[in-house]
């Protein structure tokens, strides 16, 4: 189990308190939810296993379970493998007004994703139906603690972003000031090929890609190639992006973006001036 990561460790742990539960009533929600939904989890940290449970409801927190109470209608719950959760919907809400940004965006991009996403694009149409329904959703539950925080994330949620890498670096360009970002922006490649660039920064013409780890080091995400091939196949797509459209490229992983001042100091090593 110690070689499990932090979220698949959350589950099991998930999995044990709902074993033992004697209040029926309890629901696994917030984050605990969100790890029962896959919604990815950014920076995830062992952590009690999170329950709510109607007002009035007996049963207080312990080590290890962290019971909050409120009201859950019909439609805010739901069955993961027989285990009584909130809706993604409801998960997305509270996750919002309880977590940090970083957490929130990439949680609700996944989850909107999941309802509005079309390959490397979206449907706008159910992008903003999701976004009615939240923004339903917020005015319920106007004047409690993390709605201000709900309301944000409702319409800076992207239904394009495809990794939490992704959602985290259009979270920190946003907090230095970018304001007129694309995402999973399509350039025409050679022989009738298609590339797509993470995020565009139109007012500074650069690209900035996320270079996650797991294209070079997972086996099933290089489908079958070595990590040479790999390297060579994104040098050879990256010269062609800033040939073909004399962008910048910018590449960063995820000590880049774990700040808005890392971000800053990379986009400026490239020389990339910032939004004043």
């Amino acid at each position: 189990m110690s070689d499990l990561r932090p979220a698949a460790r959350h589950r099991l742990d998930t999995l044990a308190v709902v074993a033992r539960m004697r209040d029926g009533g309890a629901v696994v929600s917030h984050l605990s939810a969100a790890v029962l939904h896959d919604l990815p989890q950014y920076r995830f940290m062992a952590q009690p296993v999170e329950l709510t449970l109607a007002p009035g409801s007996r049963g207080s927190s312990r080590p290890g379970v962290r019971r909050r109470r409120d009201r859950l209608d019909e439609g805010d719950v739901v069955e993961i493998d027989g285990i009584r959760c909130t809706s993604l919907e409801r998960t997305v809400f509270d996750v919002a007004r309880t977590c940090g940004l970083e957490v929130s965006v990439s949680c609700a991009d996944a989850a909107v994703r999941r309802v509005a996403g079309e390959g490397h694009g979206v449907d706008g149409a159910r992008q903003e139906a999701w976004r009615d329904r939240m923004r339903e959703r917020a005015a319920r539950s106007a004047g409690r603690r993390g709605v201000t925080a709900a309301r944000w994330l409702i319409e800076f949620a992207d239904a394009r972003a495809e990794l939490p890498g992704e959602s985290v670096s259009r979270l920190q360009l946003f907090r230095l000031g970018f304001r007129d970002m694309d995402v999973q922006v399509a350039i025409a490649g050679p022989s009738g090929s298609m590339y797509f660039a993470d995020i565009g920064l139109p007012q500074v013409r650069t690209f900035w890609e996320f270079d996650g780890e797991g294209k070079y080091r997972d086996r099933d995400l290089r489908a079958g190639r070595s990590i040479d091939d790999v390297v060579l196949a994104e040098k050879r797509r990256e010269d062609w992006i800033r040939g073909t459209t004399q962008w910048r490229v910018c590449r960063g992983g995820f000590r880049d973006i774990a700040t808005p001042e890392t971000l800053a100091e990379r986009l400026r090593s490239f020389g990339v001036r910032l939004p004043p």
